[in-house]
């Protein structure tokens, strides 16, 4: 089978982590060997590389294409208007692909299904291009595309179309699956399939050696994800200032770096927290190594991916009940579930795994439950059921 997978969502030169869940499931998929890709990773175009104007001048210095684990990558640019250009997206996106797409199956390089990840603008685009191109489209749904951006408006009513028109719909957790019903999607149309871990890449590693390599010694806490409101590293950050003698890792960068640095000098907290900025994930398995606990205290996810990671790497969590947390989190070994998202519950939680946490052998036990297998296999059934024609899918 032939995919182009299609999405924003993918690792780049200049955002070494964005997306990379999107990468690792087609990684496994390739492995079966049943599947060739191209993927094809939109950016917004802008003329200035220099740093000064941002993350506008980030999307300019990605290369036009790229080469990782042995996928062959491209970076095609797109009209994006900041504010005003958001219902226009999908179709300035998908204008803009039409020749780069014409270009590949003339060069031989044709496809037999398109791969598009996150829905808006993504799927929509990839919808579009699909009845251009007359192929098969098969969306899958992330988190925000669905919990946020397709909530109201136009937005909403595209969402609708792409999946009435997709071959398929995937979703990472049931949570989304439950929620794009409830925008008035078929449920028929809609397979759950839920991230997986790399457990080659996240496994328990030579701890103290660690530890002492960062300079710890007493229990620590870590969080990880982009430094914006909605991840709740502030919440943190507040429960840290209810517990004594525990220490904090933030890993991430984001908007909200300053506001979260003056929020731990106000209350006092600032010796006992570690910015870390950006990791690569190579390097993020040393820090769940390290720690004693990784706490997720989002607002919303759709498949929180470091609630894995963590747990492969034999540290528990504490994860607030949002998306599929509540599919992740079913047992005494993985961690805690909040039954309240606030710094006082999470205090309390860190206090319980403080006094019962489970060994770190049980929680990697727990982990590897959750590898890629089951999910390469179901893509596959889902493909080939597509192309061989059958009409339920």
């Amino acid at each position: 089978m032939r995919l182009l997978t299609l999405t924003t969502l993918y690792p780049n030169a200049e955002q070494i982590n964005h997306g990379i869940f999107v990468e690792t499931r087609l990684r496994f998929l390739l492995t079966s060997g049943q599947v060739e890709a191209k993927v094809m990773a939109p950016v917004p175009w802008f003329p200035l590389k220099n740093k000064r104007f941002g993350r506008y001048a980030s999307f300019a210095r990605v290369p036009a294409s790229d080469q990782r684990s042995d996928i062959s990558i491209t970076h095609p640019r797109y009209a994006l208007i900041p504010k005003i250009g958001m219902y226009l997206t999908p179709f300035l996106m998908a204008q803009s692909l039409k020749g780069k797409i014409a270009k590949l199956i003339e060069s031989g390089h044709d496809f037999d299904l398109i791969d598009a990840h996150y829905f808006y603008p993504d799927g929509v685009a990839a919808m579009l291009l699909g009845k251009h191109f007359n192929k098969p489209v098969v969306i899958t749904a992330r988190g925000t595309d669905i919990n946020v951006i397709a909530q109201t408006g136009l937005a909403k009513k595209m969402v609708l179309w792409a999946v009435k028109n997709a071959s398929a719909v995937i979703t990472v957790c049931q949570a989304l699956k439950d929620e794009l019903v409830k925008l008035g999607a078929s449920a028929d149309k809609i397979t759950p399939l839920r991230n997986g871990v790399d457990l080659s890449r996240f496994y328990p590693a030579e701890r103290d050696q660690i530890r002492a390599e960062l300079g710890l010694t007493d229990f620590t806490l870590l969080t990880v994800g982009s430094l914006t409101t909605h991840k709740g590293h502030d919440l943190v950050i507040q429960a840290l200032a209810l517990l004594p003698g525990v220490h904090l890792m933030i890993a991430g960068s984001g908007p909200e770096d300053q506001n979260l640095r003056q929020l731990a000098a106000q209350l006092g907290v600032t010796d006992r927290i570690k910015f870390l900025g950006s990791v690569a994930q190579k390097e993020l398995f040393r820090y769940y190594n390290a720690a004693d606990v990784m706490v997720l205290a989002s607002s919303r996810e759709g498949w929180a991916n470091v609630l894995l990671e963590s747990m492969a790497c034999g540290t528990p969590v504490i994860s607030s009940n949002v998306g599929g947390s509540s599919e992740v989190i079913t047992a005494p070994d993985a961690g805690v579930l909040l039954a309240e998202r606030s710094a006082q519950h999470i205090a309390a939680a860190v206090q319980h795994l403080q006094s019962r946490s489970p060994t770190r052998a049980a929680t990697r036990a727990y982990a590897e439950k959750f590898s890629w297998d089951d999910t390469t296999e179901g893509q596959l059934r889902l493909f080939k059921a597509i192309l061989h024609g059958d009409s339920t899918c």
